[in-house]
């Protein structure tokens, strides 16, 4: 296409995005960047990752210092001051924030303020930020449009109104009392900030697990964690309503043949995001959906050759550094396609399935879970350590929960891994890196470990497991 304005249009700026037009450029391909958002940087940056683990992080200074006295010290508890949390956590986005927007808007591409849709497979026509429009003729697109608010009817909900995580991350009031709504990752999250700042907390669940990406033993030992910091977790809910009183905001439920209630001061809506497609005219460009998210292969090439997508928009797993890697190998494979290379198309590769979770205690895995590995037909061994007889988790006063290793049987390599506990982000990369070059239980067991540290607990299942990689 000799008239076309650009090689590679990336919709969306978000982190996907930026790691999309960064590598395209890098390729030497002409990029433009559209992003219609009234602020720019993406759904991690402005409402996800980042804002929340700073919330997460003043909740965690709060525990600390009611748990003084367990470690001889002398500190009184004075509450949690909402206006000073949110304005910490405005100042370190804030920064974020602008310094994703001038990598955006200085980078070697051009940086459109914008919504687009599709007008035909090669065209979109961008509403301008500034007023007017503007067609745009490229050889190549990457849909980055990341995910929103999936709200699920329930009766009375919408009358009596909730906060989303947007309104959580937003305000400065930390209410007495709040019920959330949804047992995933961002659902937990939030219990567990305003746990930490002292709000009393009830956890409403549909189903009969929280956190659906892990196995149930883990998920089982983090509900027991949360109650057992005072959090009351329903599970195998059925919603049936909300409504105002004159205490706040009540939400009846089913459970077990019994409708219950709970009352607060505050809703917290987390059940679930779906991807954000609305207005893009996908129709119009023959780029076909499934389950509402864009049908991407692992190329992540579309229905349509030329037209990619990345992140949320197509999934399958909402996190921002597949996301990201996502991108990546959409711009270098949308130059292979370009070029007409016979070089093949670059495929992803998601054995490395990093997942995180940074409630109190902190859960994390990689790689298959034990139900993953049984649905593949894959013969597998697992072994499991707790942390209440680990000599660093005890030391810091953190023994909920425990570490699991899965290891195939026929190999003895590590295909899976799993941890609830302290600093559970962090000690997952190490299993991260021995699955990334291949390592079996018993070559993970020979790595020196320092003691004490959190790490080392590590050492346990895989020791445990040794016999089965030396066969």
């Amino acid at each position: 296409m000799s008239d076309a304005d650009f090689d590679f249009v990336v919709i969306g700026g978000g982190s996907a995005g930026y790691a999309g037009a960064r590598t395209a450029c890098a390729l030497g391909l002409r990029v433009a960047v559209i992003e219609g958002g009234e602020e720019v940087g993406g759904l991690c940056i402005l409402r996800g990752c980042m804002p929340s683990k700073t919330l997460l992080e003043s909740a965690s200074r709060a525990e600390s210092i009611r748990r003084a006295s367990e470690f001889g010290l002398r500190a009184e508890w004075q509450g949690a001051v909402g206006p000073e949390i949110a304005a910490r956590k405005r100042r370190l986005i804030g920064d974020f924030a602008s310094y994703r927007k001038e990598q955006l808007a200085t980078s070697n591409w051009e940086f459109i303020r914008g919504t687009a849709h599709f007008v035909d497979p090669h065209t979109v026509e961008v509403a301008l930020c500034d007023g007017g429009t503007r067609r745009i003729v490229s050889r190549s697109f990457l849909i980055a449009t990341g995910s929103e608010m999936n709200w699920v009817e329930v009766p009375g909900l919408k009358e009596v109104g909730a906060w989303t995580s947007d309104e959580v991350l937003a305000s400065e009031t930390i209410p007495q009392s709040v019920i959330v709504l949804g047992g995933g990752a961002i659902a937990l999250e939030m219990a567990s900030f305003y746990a930490g700042v002292g709000s009393a907390v009830t956890i409403i669940q549909r189903g009969t697990q929280l956190l659906k990406e892990v196995d149930a033993e883990v998920a089982d030992a983090l509900a027991s964690a949360l109650e057992k910091r005072g959090i009351t977790v329903h599970r195998g809910t059925a919603l049936a309503g909300v409504e105002k009183t004159t205490g706040g905001k009540a939400v009846h439920f089913f459970k077990g043949g019994d409708r219950l209630t709970v009352e607060a001061e505050e809703i917290v809506y987390a059940l679930g995001r779906r991807p954000n497609v609305n207005g893009l005219a996908l129709e119009n460009a023959g780029v076909l959906t499934g389950r509402g998210a864009v049908i991407a292969g692992l190329s992540m090439q579309t229905t349509v050759p030329h037209i990619f997508a990345a992140g949320d928009v197509c999934g399958p797993y909402e996190v921002v550094h597949i996301a990201i890697q996502q991108a990546e190998a959409a711009a270098r494979n949308a130059a292979r396609h370009l070029q007409q290379s016979e070089e093949k198309q670059e495929h992803l590769d998601y054995t490395l399935k990093l997942f995180a979770v940074f409630t109190h205690p902190e859960v994390a895995s990689v790689g298959l879970t034990e139900r993953e590995a049984a649905d593949l037909g894959i013969p597998f061994v697992t072994a499991s350590y707790p942390f209440e007889d680990h000599g660093k988790s005890m030391v810091r006063g953190e023994t909920d929960g425990f570490v699991k290793l899965i290891v195939a049987s026929a190999t003895g390599k590590i295909i899976g891994a799993a941890v609830i506990g302290p600093d559970a982000s962090e000690i997952i990369h190490e299993v991260v890196v021995a699955m990334y070059f291949g390592a079996t239980a018993a070559q993970l067991a020979q790595v020196p470990h320092y003691h004490p540290t959190l790490s080392e607990i590590w050492t346990y299942p895989a020791e445990a497991l040794a016999e089965v990689s030396q066969r």
